[in-house]
């Protein structure tokens, strides 16, 4: 019955909020997309979000699992991320939730 035990698997968002440097949001969507164009295995969609008018934001990046996350890290990852790191006005804030609804259109 493996259809079975799909349905009640869940996938898991890696969440992080943050706030950028003035004027520095656009550089970092940039790498962003480019650390998102890394991961292969489990990945299954990545969203950056925006408030307006601000340089605060939200990267949500979907997983079939943690462990599948954990191994889609790599050395291009972390140089990406090492580039990206003096963008940010703070460190940003981070944690795993795992999705419990996914309601797509009809």
């Amino acid at each position: 019955m493996p259809e079975f035990f799909d349905f009640l698997k869940h996938k898991y968002a890696y969440v992080a909020l943050g706030e950028f440097k003035p004027g520095c949001f656009a550089e970092a969507q940039k790498l962003y997309e480019k650390a998102v164009s890394t991961y292969t295995t489990g990945f299954k969609g990545a969203f950056l979000l925006q408030k307006p008018g601000t340089d605060q934001g939200i990267a949500v990046i979907m997983w079939d699992s943690i462990e599948d996350m954990e191994a889609n890290q790599n050395d291009s990852l972390h140089l990406i991320m090492k580039e990206m790191a003096h963008l940010f006005a703070d460190a940003p804030v981070t944690d795993f939730y795992e999705v419990c609804s996914e309601i797509e259109p009809a």
